[in-house]
């Protein structure tokens, strides 16, 4: 999923903020969410620390808790996050080379004052070829939104019983998709990660903690464990992720 998370102490500019971003992703028709955050308090912390998706941040460089920088500067040293857009959005230019220069890898730098909203939206353009080609994703329709889920974030998918549809289990929720699982092991199959384990489910390798051979019980990294191995896939999950005997 595509998160922005706009986060500036002026509550009618955040306001305008949201407009614009809910406007520009109508040419879109992709699933996102907006945060609205006033400070870089306990709420922006942990938000950063939340695996829900592709993040993009507009930034103001100042508020009454915190500075753009510091928090640019948390969200790539402290957190580790060199994959998330920022963005400083600002009426303060004096700051802009202070800001570029600290390599922190920052998309832009948008003084307020001068034609925002169309630069702005410069920036969205931007950061929609970058979310389209940063990452392997899986892009698909359904209820006539289109969904795209990273790889990475696919924990495993599950046939839905009683159904013709699987359930994507993700590190940030589930998503729903009109199709069968021999269907999404054909979309998947080139990616070494991805095995079909049984005729309920497929796994993300990257995301299983361990696998008990006997019980046939595999354990994710999210907590959750699952039985569904096939008698004659058993060995083969025992030698791509190793496995208790």
């Amino acid at each position: 999923m595509l998160n922005f998370i706009i986060c500036d102490d002026n509550k009618e500019f955040t306001k305008s903020m949201k407009a614009l971003v809910d406007k520009f992703m109508m040419n879109y028709d992709m699933e996102y969410k907006t945060h609205i955050l006033y400070n870089y308090g306990s709420k922006f912390r942990k938000l950063v620390q939340e695996d829900i998706g592709f993040k993009v941040y507009l930034l103001d460089i100042q508020t009454a808790e915190g500075s753009g920088i510091d928090a640019a500067r948390c969200i790539r040293e402290e957190f580790d996050d060199w994959v998330s857009i920022i963005v400083i959005i600002t009426a303060y230019n004096q700051y802009k080379y202070d800001a570029l220069g600290n390599r922190l890898y920052l998309l832009d730098f948008i003084n307020k004052l001068d034609n925002c909203e169309n630069k702005v939206r410069d920036v969205l353009k931007v950061v929609m070829k970058h979310y389209d080609k940063r990452y392997k994703a899986l892009g698909f329709e359904y209820n006539h939104i289109v969904h795209k889920v990273e790889y990475r974030h696919i924990v495993y998918i599950e046939k839905e019983q009683d159904s013709k549809r699987c359930i994507i289990k993700t590190t940030y929720g589930d998503q729903t998709i009109g199709k069968n699982l021999n269907d999404m092991m054909k979309l998947l199959e080139k990616d070494k990660r991805f095995m079909k384990v049984s005729r309920s489910m497929i796994v993300n390798l990257d995301h299983v903690v361990s696998y008990d051979i006997k019980e046939s019980k595999i354990e994710f990294d999210n907590g959750e464990v699952s039985y569904l191995v096939s008698r004659e896939n058993k060995k083969e999950l025992k030698k791509r992720v190793g496995a208790v005997d």
